[in-house]
């Protein structure tokens, strides 16, 4: 297959700085398929190709080198699947690797996703040791059997051992993903989730419902979840418990104890730049000297990706980003964050002035789903609420 390349619209951008880099790696395999993930995960068979596939992210990002030149990371997030099945020996020469071709920023946040399983827990020393400084936790529920639907292959006592191997093994900041609206939840369950959770003492919750997305096997054969009222009203009381012990929202589905907020996604949110190595892994980067956004996608498959990892057609898609999209996906992540943004912020990431949505901003404003003034633009309470129709404001005409 070809790589599929989609050019702009001729107008130019104006960029005269260039947005904060991060770095995202994908591993792509997994014990188990879970029923409602619509991630690049694949089922892993008998042996899992660490030391070649480490290799691959080698050559991958020396060949992405020319698109970065000069610039620092800021951040680093390993995503999957689940990267806790690999050794902490291969993240060692994958980061010295790292440190050999790019500049990373001394005190770089440098994220792992984890799964609770005692197997994988019983590496996070070894992770903390070679330089992995935040760990996210899969916990997604300690109940036991809301775990077993999931088709997560921990159980209770396993998310909680693996939040305090966490802290013995020097991880002061950690994130524990959670989910509610659950198949038979209730919203004494729910709650007695975030109790858990809080009593563990992370210094991040993720906490988001549980969505059924297409191409799942939850997509397929649909569980019976709670209706969206009570499961509303769950969420509006837990949040609430979530502030009062110190986990304050910065984004829909993001708390964080002060200073503890996820600096890899904030830039996601903010609308910076990440390179993306691996499996189906996705990247976004401005340039100052083509004065464009071009987005890339690597390989979706393993094995394709691995065979192709010495040429360009380990990308799948390259598309470049055009004036008339910039509002609509600076919007579509910036409007995630509960403070929203400083208006200076769209032109330094955007390239085009903010005057470019004034219509929508104003219309916005009026429907009373934002908060818009010269120096700052937030949403409101109601805004994210129906975070959906905001943003659906700002899709190109």
């Amino acid at each position: 297959m070809q790589t599929k390349i989609i050019k702009a619209d001729a107008t130019m951008f104006n960029f005269t700085t260039l947005p904060p880099l991060s770095l995202y790696i994908h591993v792509p395999w997994c014990v188990r398929k879970c029923p409602y993930c619509d991630f690049n995960s694949h089922q892993a068979g008998n042996e899992i190709p660490e030391k070649t596939y480490i290799d691959a992210l080698i050559r991958d990002l020396e060949q992405d080198l020319p698109l970065v030149w000069g610039r620092t990371i800021q951040t680093i997030f390993i995503g999957g699947g689940t990267p806790s099945l690999f050794s902490a020996e291969g993240y060692d020469r994958l980061f010295s690797a790292l440190r050999a071709l790019l500049p990373i920023r001394a005190d770089a946040e440098i994220t792992l996703e984890a799964n609770p399983g005692t197997f994988e827990a019983a590496k996070f020393t070894d992770y903390r040791a070679v330089g992995i400084n935040r760990l996210s936790i899969g916990v997604q529920s300690f109940n036991g059997d809301s775990l077993t639907v999931l088709g997560r292959i921990h159980d209770g006592k396993q998310a909680i051992r693996a939040a305090e191997i966490a802290h013995h093994a020097g991880f002061d900041n950690f994130n524990l993903d959670l989910m509610f609206g659950l198949p038979n939840q209730t919203a004494a369950l729910a709650q007695k989730d975030v109790e858990t959770a809080i009593a563990l003492e992370p210094t991040h919750i993720s906490y988001y419902q549980l969505t059924i997305e297409p191409n799942t096997f939850f997509h397929q054969s649909p569980p019976q979840l709670p209706d969206d009222e009570p499961i509303y009203d769950w969420q509006i009381a837990n949040q609430q418990r979530l502030a009062e012990a110190g986990y304050l929202q910065y984004e829909v589905s993001a708390y964080a104890k002060k200073g503890c907020q996820s600096r890899h996604n904030l830039n996601y949110w903010q609308f910076g730049d990440y390179l993306g190595i691996g499996a189906g892994a996705h990247g976004k980067l401005t340039s100052a000297a083509t004065q464009s956004i071009e987005r890339l996608v690597k390989q979706k498959q393993p094995q394709a990706y691995l065979d192709k990892v010495n040429s360009s057609q380990r990308i799948l898609k390259q598309e470049q980003v055009g004036i008339n999209e910039i509002g609509f996906e600076f919007m579509l992540n910036a409007l995630r964050l509960t403070d929203g943004f400083a208006t200076p912020l769209f032109m330094q990431h955007c390239g085009v002035p903010l005057a470019t949505i004034k219509s929508q901003l104003a219309e916005a404003e009026e429907r009373g789903l934002i908060d818009y003034s010269v120096e700052w633009i937030r949403p409101t309470e109601l805004g994210q609420r129906y975070l959906n129709s905001l943003i659906e404001l700002f899709l190109p005409q």
